[in-house]
C-alpha cells in the first residue's frame, strides 16, 4: 500500500491505521518519491494527497494510471471540488475529505479493492427491497417491476457497475450521452431525480443513489 502526503504525521497515522486493518504501507512525502517507489515496488493500492510540494495528486494519479489499474484514493481538503473532479477524471477511484475517520478510509479502500478483484460480468444486486439484474434489464422494487426509460436504465447500469465508486458528472454524461454532452449537468440531475423517484423508498434521504455535492453520484449499497 502506498501512502503519499507531505505531512509526515499524516503518513505515520495512515500507516498505523492501515497496519491495524491488515495492510502493509510504505510512505512518500513528494510526487517524485511516490512515483519512484511505485515503479520499484508496485503497490496493491495508493492513497494520495491532492497537494504535494513538487506537484499534485492529480498528476500522480494520471502517471500511475498510465501503467496500473490499482485502486487510487485521493485525500483533499474541504472545498476542493474542482481538484477532486480532476483527480477522479485522471483515474482516481474515490476521494476522502480531510479530516476523515479511520473506519471510513478503510471501508472506502476495501470497497475499491473489491471492485478491482471482481470479475467483468454484468452485476445483479438484491439489497434492501431493490433487485437489479443488469444483464436481463430487469429492476424490481419490493418485488414489483419498475419501468425505466432507456436513459434511466443506462444511468442505473453505469452506477451499479461502479457500485460504491463516485462517478463524476462528466463520467456519467460521457458514458450515457456521449462526450459532446459533458457540460449538460442539469439534464443529468433531472434524470437522476426521476430515477430516484422510481427506485428509492418514499420520502427521506436517498438510500441507493447518493449525491456528492458539486462532484457526482455513487450507488452506495
Amino acid at each position: 500500500m502506498l501512502v503519499v502526503d507531505d505531512e509526515p504525521q499524516i503518513v505515520r497515522a495512515l500507516k498505523v491505521v492501515l497496519r491495524e486493518a491488515g495492510f502493509e504501507a510504505i510512505g512518500a512525502e513528494t510526487a517524485a518519491e511516490a512515483l519512484d517507489l511505485a515503479a520499484v515496488h508496485p503497490p496493491e493500492a495508493a492513497i494520495v494527497d491532492l497537494v504535494l510540494p513538487d506537484g499534485d495528486g492529480v498528476e500522480v494519479t494520471h502517471r500511475l494510471r498510465e501503467w496500473s489499474e490499482m485502486p487510487i484514493l485521493v485525500l483533499s481538503a474541504i472545498g476542493d471540488e474542482e481538484q477532486k473532479v480532476k483527480a477522479l477524471e485522471a483515474g482516481a477511484d474515490d476521494y476522502i475529505t480531510k479530516p476523515f475517520g479511520s473506519r471510513e478510509l478503510v471501508a472506502r479502500l476495501q470497497a475499491a479493492l473489491r471492485r478491482t478483484g471482481s470479475a467483468e460480468v454484468e452485476p445483479r444486486i438484491a439489497v434492501e427491497g431493490l433487485d437489479i439484474d443488469v444483464a436481463a434489464h430487469v429492476v424490481r422494487r419490493d418485488g414489483e417491476p419498475v419501468h425505466l426509460t432507456p436513459i434511466e436504465f443506462e444511468l442505473l447500469k453505469v452506477l451499479v457497475r461502479n457500485r460504491g465508486r463516485l462517478m463524476t458528472h462528466r463520467a456519467l454524461l460521457t458514458d450515457v450521452w456521449g462526450p459532446q454532452y459533458v457540460n449538460d449537468v442539469q439534464p443529468l440531475r433531472t434524470h437522476i431525480a426521476r430515477l430516484r423517484a422510481k427506485i428509492e423508498p418514499d420520502g427521506g434521504t436517498p438510500r441507493y443513489i447518493v449525491t456528492d455535492p458539486g462532484v457526482g453520484y455513487r450507488f452506495a449499497l
